[in-house]
Order: structure tokens, then C-alpha cells, then sequence
């Protein structure tokens, strides 16, 4: 990792902090067969275990073609045992792969929770700013020409309905 200029402490230096707290609790609280699961996938998808298994048929195939002298086949072409050992470690990967993505979809699910949370909480911010705002323009005689939409935004925003509007126009997904 790169470090650049010491920069002062500010809100983007907290809010870094805090996302990786938010990650660093995430990784501690998996399970040890989370964990597991985790390393096993992410060796998976790696160019070593790419490789390696090159290597591995590779040898396999060479051996049971009878090309090595003093090396007896013991799965002569079609390689059934060798078909039989891929199928097997590819049942175990997918699940494996499949119990990562459900944890991983979790955390997402859990982060999409927190910003709806935080968009929520800063909408209603900016609502009761307006509202001061609109006050204070009204004490200090101050018109605006932008105070229709000045008054729509400071209204709190139904969720249900922007959902409900939402539903409507965007197109249904295929099918």
C-alpha cells in the first residue's frame, strides 16, 4: 500500500476509519467454517490453483497415456477415476462458493440497511435545515424565486411512496 502526504485528521479520514471497523468486525465475526469457506474459495479463484491444476491434469493424463517408463497406469484413458475426482471437487467449490456469496450477500444486505438508515436520517436533516432556513429568510424578508421548490423539498419524504413511484416507471425486469 502507497502512503502519501500525512494529511490532517477530517471527516474522510473518520469515515475510512469507521468503514474498516465496520469491515475488520465483519471478518472477526465468521465463524470458523466461514473462515474456512473464505480461504478455500479465495485459493479457488486464484491463477496458483489455475495452474496447479494444469499441472495436475497434465501429469495425470501423461502418466495414464503410459508415457512415463516404469510408471504403471492407474486410470487409463477415459481417466474415470480422474473424472470422478474433478467432479467431486467441483460439487465441494460450488458449494463452497455458494455458502461465501450467501455470507457475502448477507454483509451486503446488512450494508445496504445502514445506508438506507443514513439516507434517512440525513434526508430528515436536510428537511428540518430547510424548514430553519425558510424561517430564518422569512424573518430577514428575504423572497425567493425558487420557493415553491424550496417548500416541496423541505417536506419529509414519504419512503413508501418514492418506492411505490419507483415500482411503476422503472421497467419490469425480464423474465
Amino acid at each position: 500500500m502507497r502512503e502519501g502526504p500525512a494529511k490532517s485528521e477530517g471527516p474522510v479520514q473518520s469515515n475510512v476509519e469507521r468503514i474498516a471497523s465496520l469491515e475488520h468486525e465483519a471478518l472477526v465475526a465468521r465463524s470458523r467454517g466461514e473462515w474456512l469457506i473464505d480461504t478455500i474459495v479465495g485459493f479457488g479463484g486464484t491463477p496458483l490453483f489455475a495452474f496447479a491444476h494444469l499441472v495436475w491434469f497434465g501429469c495425470w493424463i501423461i502418466v495414464n497415456l503410459d508415457l512415463v517408463e516404469k510408471v504403471p497406469a492407474f486410470d487409463p484413458y477415459p481417466f474415470h477415476f480422474l473424472t470422478f475426482i474433478v467432479s467431486l471437487e467441483a460439487i465441494f467449490l460450488s458449494i463452497a462458493v455458494l455458502n461465501s456469496e450467501n455470507r457475502a450477500m448477507r454483509v451486503a444486505e446488512r450494508r445496504a440497511n445502514l445506508d438506507l438508515q443514513v439516507n434517512l436520517l440525513a434526508e430528515q436533516e436536510s428537511t428540518v435545515t430547510l424548514h430553519l432556513v425558510r424561517r430564518i429568510a422569512d424573518r430577514l424578508g428575504v423572497a425567493s424565486s425558487a420557493d415553491r421548490q424550496a417548500a416541496d423539498l423541505a417536506a419529509e419524504t414519504d419512503v413508501q411512496d418514492v418506492l411505490d413511484r419507483l415500482e411503476r416507471h422503472l421497467p419490469e425486469p425480464p423474465t
